[in-house]
């Protein structure tokens, strides 16, 4: 089968089209012919070598898949690699049957994405209806569905992103206001003027100085959740100002809820029927060919996309 292979680390030139074996069935796994698999800022980190879980060359990256299971349903799943693939293995656990009203490009846009931004939502933050929340990069895949969750649940959202356009797509989306995040500069206190003050919930994914900006914008027994480091640069939380302001700031990474039995198909059942009913609207920003996944991941690295980016083997 053909598959996009890494045999280095490195910049997007290091991911390359190749004939390779398919995976072999397992046992409480699911064999998928795919049909979309989902560009993530993970699959980023695994490149660059920088990923929380390292892996061993050679490697396929990618790690949220919708295609057709043996038994002809259409699935969505999460894997541990190996989506940028014509045939992936899933676990059981960890697939979902596609409802007929949702669409594979939608699917594939749920399944990390979606899920990520609907615990970041209810389980980490805990967020409540009245809240103001902070959402960064507003306009991609995972921060154009977390300003729709948000606003669903009655939250005043507050939306970053770099571009004028960026910004627009948010408003489109219900974002109550929007922040320009180009610079860490003076970041603090555009968030606090579009705000109209301190905000109770934050959610930070590009660590060093936006991470500080990002804090400073936080309230009394505010909450900020760090589920990403996009610059590169980690960031430590200066204790003075978390037990000044009694904030609370929590990590968040997909994965630990892969083993919940709960969790994940609650947030899927979720995601899935607001699509279904049109209150939730993936935004889906490309569909690339495998052969363009140098492209896809320059794109998402560079920040010049809007919405989800999505592989299809079949291209």
């Amino acid at each position: 089968m053909r598959a996009v292979v890494m045999r280095r680390f490195g910049g997007p030139e290091v991911l390359e089209i190749a004939e390779v074996p398919e995976p072999r069935p397992r046992r409480g796994h699911l064999l998928v012919d795919v049909t979309r698999a989902g560009v993530n800022y993970a699959d980023i980190h695994v490149r660059g070598d920088t990923y929380l879980a390292p892996v061993a060359l050679p490697y396929i990256p990618g790690n949220e898949i919708v295609g057709t299971a043996e038994d002809g349903r259409r699935v969505a799943a999460l894997t541990h690699g190996g989506g940028y693939a014509e045939k992936a293995l899933a676990h059981s656990r960890v697939s979902w049957h596609i409802p007929d009203d949702v669409t594979d490009d939608q699917a594939a846009a749920l399944a990390l994405q979606g899920n990520s931004a609907w615990h970041l939502l209810f389980t980490a933050a805990r967020l409540r209806a009245w809240e103001r929340v902070v959402i960064p990069a507003a306009a991609g895949g995972l921060g154009s569905l977390a300003v729709q969750l948000a606003k669903r649940a009655g939250a005043r959202v507050i939306a970053l992103a770099g571009s004028e356009d960026k910004r627009r797509t948010a408003l489109s989306l219900g974002a109550d206001a929007v922040v320009d995040s180009s610079t860490a500069d003076g970041l603090t206190e555009r968030i606090l003027e579009a705000a109209g003050g301190p905000v109770q919930v934050a959610l930070e994914m590009t660590g060093g100085a936006t991470f500080h900006a990002t804090l400073g914008a936080v309230g009394p027994r505010g909450r900020l959740v760090v589920y990403g480091y996009a610059s590169g640069d980690h960031a430590t939380a200066p204790t003075s100002v978390l037990m000044e302001k009694s904030i609370t700031v929590t990590g968040f990474w997909l994965p630990n809820l892969y083993a919940d039995r709960d969790a994940l198909p609650t947030s899927m059942k979720a995601l899935f029927g607001a699509v279904g009913s049109g209150e939730l609207r993936p935004l889906i920003g490309a569909v690339r060919p495998l052969a363009e996944a140098p492209l896809a991941h320059a794109s998402l690295a560079g920040r010049t996309n809007v919405g989800k980016i999505l592989l299809s083997p079949a291209s």
